[in-house]
């Protein structure tokens, strides 16, 4: 293994989850039958730049296929974290009709469709023809194929204002291309946004079920300002967000921009200095508390063995939480309900459980529902509010177990 970024063969271990399908990979009823491949979870940080990343055990190519089943727009607070998004950076980057907006990732339109609401062009990009078809359907333009120098240089040359790339840096095998591609796609005097969940964050709340095989990388805000330096971009701006327990958004333009740099750079690479992510204790003690949790989740489940368990959110973050606890069939938990009906009538990658539609909770009355997209918990409890009236309790596993 050599580190993505900067070539070193040197590592400090982090997270060894064992081996597990890759964890957006729904199942049909027909492919239950047949062997399911496993691919090791091990996530190590590069000794010299500090990079987490896990190795690429499963292409791209196949992982973001026609077949991909998460859809952005099956969530309100996303959606409406979306258009809070598209609403102050046409504001702040004084976008309108002569500008173009290029979303990297773009799944199903969820964002661009805000941009396009305000009368600006916009460009997606997503390697996922299904996701691709609905966004082409609500008037998006899209190029089904994943992004990098090679399509930029082709295709999207200094073409764009603004660059949004919303939980894909993590994503990429190649981060150097990627960035490559970022610096050819952007016009001079414009503007990348980046936005992923923070190292930082997934170490204090030990939130290892945000590790899985589309993650590629885990990032801090010194990596990224060192990857994207290295291709003639620099950071100017970043704010840390709520989402996913604990996002940033990055704000970046050519080198030579002229933009100034905020007091917030600096801040936060200096919380990070001294949270450790420069050294090497704070990743080599977090297998412990990872382990810590999964044994307090199993015995959730060991005590609560002849209560009737349901889950809510057939999500990646779910399948990695079930698949690391060894969970298998649903003798433990009964069905996992969801709102996509992408996900409805398949089943979860390793333990098998059965998605199914919401209303079989009400139809099921259970005793506990657990939320596996535990950073959409207040969202969720507040859609299944009505599950109080025959007793339920709802239950979260990560940051720490929690029964409510």
């Amino acid at each position: 293994m050599k580190c993505r970024h900067c070539g070193n063969v040197g590592f400090i271990p982090f997270a060894n989850l064992g081996s597990c399908p890759p964890s957006n990979a729904m199942l049909t009823a027909q492919e239950l039958e047949a062997p399911e491949a496993y691919y090791p979870l091990v996530v190590a940080v590069c000794d010299r730049c500090f990079l987490a990343q896990v190795d690429e055990s499963k292409a791209a190519a196949e992982i973001f296929d026609s077949d991909y089943t998460y859809f952005s727009s099956f969530s309100r607070s996303w959606l409406e974290h979306a258009e809070r998004f598209a609403a102050m950076a046409t504001e702040r980057f004084a976008l309108g009709s002569q500008s173009q907006v290029l979303e990297i990732a773009s799944n199903d339109g969820y964002l661009l469709q805000y941009f396009l609401a305000r009368g600006i062009p916009v460009q997606g990009v997503d390697p996922t023809a299904n996701t691709a078809e609905v966004a082409i359907g609500k008037g998006i333009p899209t190029i089904v194929d994943f992004f990098g120098r090679g399509l930029a240089e082709n295709r999207l040359r200094s073409s764009a204002d603004l660059i949004v790339g919303t939980n894909v840096f993590a994503h990429v095998p190649d981060i150097n291309d990627f960035a490559a591609g970022l610096k050819a796609a952007l016009k001079p005097g414009g503007v990348i946004s980046l936005e992923f969940p923070h190292l930082l964050r997934l170490i204090e709340q030990v939130q290892f079920d945000t590790i899985y095989q589309e993650h590629f990388s885990y990032l801090s805000l010194g990596v990224t300002e060192r990857i994207l330096g290295a291709q003639g971009l620099k950071v100017f701006d970043v704010e840390e967000l709520s989402t996913h327990g604990g996002s940033l958004r990055v704000f970046a333009a050519h080198a030579e921009d002229n933009r100034p740099r905020s007091a917030n750079v600096d801040a936060i690479l200096a919380a990070e200095q001294r949270f450790g992510l420069r050294g090497r204790e704070i990743y080599e003690r977090f297998q412990a508390g990872v382990d810590d949790l999964r044994d307090a989740f199993l015995g959730f489940l060991l005590d609560h063995r002849s209560a009737r368990i349901v889950g809510y959110g057939a999500a990646a973050k779910g399948n990695t939480l079930l698949n690391y606890c060894g969970i298998k069939g649903n003798e433990r938990i009964g069905f996992v309900a969801d709102a996509s009906p992408h996900k409805q009538g398949r089943y979860l990658p390793g333990s098998h459980i059965p998605v199914v539609a919401p209303d079989q909770i009400e139809a099921k009355k259970p005793d506990f529902i657990i939320i596996f997209p535990w950073n959409l918990r207040d969202e969720i409890a507040a859609q299944l509010d009505h599950a109080r009236a025959w007793g339920a309790k709802f239950v979260t596993a990560i940051p720490e177990l929690r029964v409510w």
